[in-house]
């Protein structure tokens, strides 16, 4: 039988890049530097950690599918280009894989800033997890239904069609859904959603507000490791 609950880091993470000369304190907040990424991936390495998908998890609380030693999720929120340049590699470096939640306009569009289709696919087929977060981002809250149609459905279908792997999981835009959003991901067919809590168990009732850690830019690795550890 599948278990009551599973104790696995989801760690959230949103630019991994240099900083930009005129990063404020939110950019700031949310940039890890490339040289800290590598240096937290090799720590997961030397300790044994195993990158699983948040389709393990989900397998593993409804139909009891064993979990590896040590697992743990590694998440990237909004789709950013240094998720193919920066991310992407380092993963292959260690082994790794990663979720990666993306957005459909600056796709459509080949923002030089976001992830391009043909990078989305080529991630896809590398084993990376391309998930979907909105067509954009956009506070989903007190929205009609075909809003929440448009937006929830339409980047499933939309990273589904141009990287041939199915979506399962939404990452809500800034943590922010209520009731009806909830209600529209799972008649469109999500297995469940990531929101922008901090936790770390995670049970069958709350796969659609499943809890994450988040990785700030001021992280020593000391403070990294302890909240991996549930030390924190």
């Amino acid at each position: 039988p599948p278990p009551d609950e599973a104790e696995v880091p989801i760690l959230m993470y949103h630019y991994v890049e240099d900083l930009p000369p005129d990063a404020d304190a939110i950019r700031r907040d949310l940039t890890v530097s490339p040289e800290a990424f590598e240096a937290q991936l090799q720590a997961l390495a030397e300790r044994g950690y195993h990158t699983i998908s948040l389709d393990d998890l989900y397998l593993h609380l409804t139909v009891g599918k064993p979990l590896p030693d040590k697992p743990i999720i590694l998440t990237f929120d909004d789709g950013y280009r240094d998720a193919y340049t920066v991310v992407f590699p380092l993963l292959q470096k260690y082994g790794f894989t990663a979720t990666f939640f993306v957005l459909a306009t600056p796709a459509h569009y080949e923002s030089p800033n976001y992830l391009t289709w043909a990078m989305m696919k080529e991630m896809a087929d590398a084993g990376m997890e391309i998930q979907g977060h909105g067509r954009d981002h956009v506070d989903l809250r007190n929205r009609p239904y075909d809003f929440l149609v448009y937006q929830i459905l339409g980047i499933k279908e939309a990273v589904e069609y141009h990287t041939g792997k199915p979506v399962h999981f939404f990452c809500y835009p800034s943590g922010q859904y209520d009731d009806d959003v909830v209600a529209v991901l799972k008649s469109a067919g999500y297995w469940g959603a990531v929101t922008t809590q901090y936790g770390r168990v995670h049970t069958r009732d709350n796969l659609f507000a499943l809890q994450r850690i988040r990785i700030r830019g001021s992280d020593s690795l000391e403070t990294f490791l302890a909240k991996v550890e549930g030390r924190y």
